[in-house]
């Protein structure tokens, strides 16, 4: 009897990790707004200031736009900082274009809405904690760029 309580209290223990790994995992949803309902949005997750800046996505997806508004999703991401960057792709041919001077033709944003100055948003603009369970950004794409 103490042989099968004991077992079953070793199995139940042997468990229980692997039901919190799951638990711990996050889920990211990016509510995209602003946009022109043609080409596809290019998205990219960035789980470092390192990866960042060395643009080394941990996840990208490519979103066709159909209309105003889109989302993207992205599951079983640890927790802890990441940031967004993104660019709409109107012209579906796969880059993000620029003018002779290198100045973006294309809708681009990042989390936080944040905005670079003469550049790209820094990391500490655009990351954001992303904590267990569902998490959410939502980002103005068109306009003003």
């Amino acid at each position: 009897m103490y042989r099968s309580i004991i077992a079953a209290l070793v199995l139940a223990t042997a468990v229980v990790p692997t039901a919190r790994a799951q638990d711990a995992s996050g889920a990211l949803t990016v509510q995209l707004s602003g946009l022109e309902p043609q080409g596809a949005v290019m998205i990219q997750i960035f789980a470092s200031e390192t990866a960042y800046a060395a643009g080394q996505a941990a996840s990208a997806q490519r979103v066709v736009v159909d209309g105003a508004t889109e989302e993207a999703r992205f599951e079983g991401l640890a927790p802890g900082q990441y940031a967004v960057r993104l660019f709409h792709d109107v012209n579906g041919d796969g880059r993000f274009n620029t003018n002779p001077f290198g100045i973006p033709t294309e809708p681009f944003a990042f989390s936080n809405n944040a905005r670079g100055t003469f550049g790209p948003a820094s990391w500490s603009q655009a990351a954001f904690a992303l904590n267990a369970g569902e998490n959410t950004q939502a980002i103005a794409v068109g306009g003003g760029q």
